[in-house]
């Protein structure tokens, strides 16, 4: 397995998927997709020997757009950029679910674009800053002259670890520090604070207008990333989401859903966990969970392999820590 860099999230697993070096070519910016009236997704993705981007959603709102979480790389932040120049309107909130780099690296350069602009989150990135962060540039410096790593990958350490070095600049204007409606734009919105769940603070969002829920990392194909939870905790967090009305369900990597399809992942979370803290081999937690949420992978066999490969390096890492991250600093 090639443990490539922890910087952000851990992607030990996903390196062992990324199928040979691609030429070097620029990416796209990804198309906005439509998911309910005035609510838009810009896929995240993992293209090959990258670094991931998570979801964008973004919010019409009256005063203007709100974005839920702003990518990694340029071409997630110049789609957003892009869809607030087609809909005419400034970009007045960010929204972010959760610490994770894929998640907030975005937030400068569009403050940059939009200077008045607010940032909403928890107060998790506070620890992440004294702790995770530090530990991921220590654990990440001997990649970058590694030659056995792809040169795209080592630009993207660079560039995570350019943006831990001004990490303050992630921090929130206003910190969500319990649940309830806010109106942000002047369109009310509910953001959930889940406490030790994927991260130490996570935020999801709940649209009564669009029937639409906005999960961050709550919900992430093809595997969960463990790298920072505490499952317990999760699973308290997914069975709030199930008690939302809501019709359609974004997860922080992978396409929408709909209530049925979140509670199946649901159902396969708690039975990995599950698994996780038995005494069954890892390759048998793997293959299940990759049985038990195939309804929504792609019917892609690279697709499949990446989820069990990633499922069975979480049961070890789950393993190692008790059950949780060993970044998970919940009462046992």
């Amino acid at each position: 397995m090639k443990h490539w860099t922890r910087i952000g999230i851990t992607l030990a697993a996903l390196g062992t998927c990324t199928p040979g070096w691609p030429d070097t070519n620029p990416i796209a910016a990804p198309a906005p997709q439509d998911v309910a009236t005035g609510v838009w997704m810009v896929p995240g993705g993992i293209p090959r020997n990258r670094q991931p981007d998570g979801n964008s959603v973004i919010f019409d709102a009256p005063a203007g757009l709100i974005v839920v979480d702003t990518g990694r790389h340029a071409w997630q932040r110049d789609a957003i950029l892009a869809l607030a120049h087609a809909q005419k309107k400034e970009i007045v909130a960010i929204v972010n679910t959760h610490w994770h780099l894929d998640h907030v690296s975005g937030n400068p350069g569009l403050r940059a674009a939009y200077p008045s602009l607010r940032v909403y989150a928890s107060d998790a990135i506070v620890g992440a800053l004294t702790g995770f962060f530090p530990t991921s540039v220590k654990e990440s410096a001997g990649y970058l002259d590694d030659p056995q790593i792809p040169q795209e990958t080592r630009d993207d350490i660079r560039g995570d670890l350019l943006t831990i070095q001004h990490g303050a600049a992630l921090k929130p204007d206003q910190v969500i520090s319990g649940s309830g409606t806010m109106t942000l734009g002047g369109r009310p919105l509910r953001l959930n604070l889940a406490r030790d769940a994927a991260t130490a603070g996570d935020v999801w969002l709940y649209d009564e207008q669009s029937r639409v829920a906005v999960l961050g990392d709550l919900v992430t194909l093809p595997a969960p990333f463990l790298d920072t939870a505490c499952p317990e905790g999760w699973k308290v967090a997914l069975q709030q989401v199930a008690a939302m009305p809501f019709e359609v369900a974004i997860p922080g990597h992978g396409g929408p859903m709909t209530r049925a399809q979140f509670l199946l992942y649901q159902a396969a979370f708690e039975a990995f966990i599950a698994c996780s803290n038995s005494v069954r081999p890892p390759d048998e937690c793997a293959t299940a969970w990759v049985d038990s949420i195939r309804p929504l992978l792609a019917d892609d066999p690279p697709e499949q392999q990446r989820a069990r490969e990633m499922a069975g390096y979480y049961v070890g890492l789950l393993r190692a820590n008790g059950g949780r991250s060993r970044f998970c600093e919940a009462v046992r």
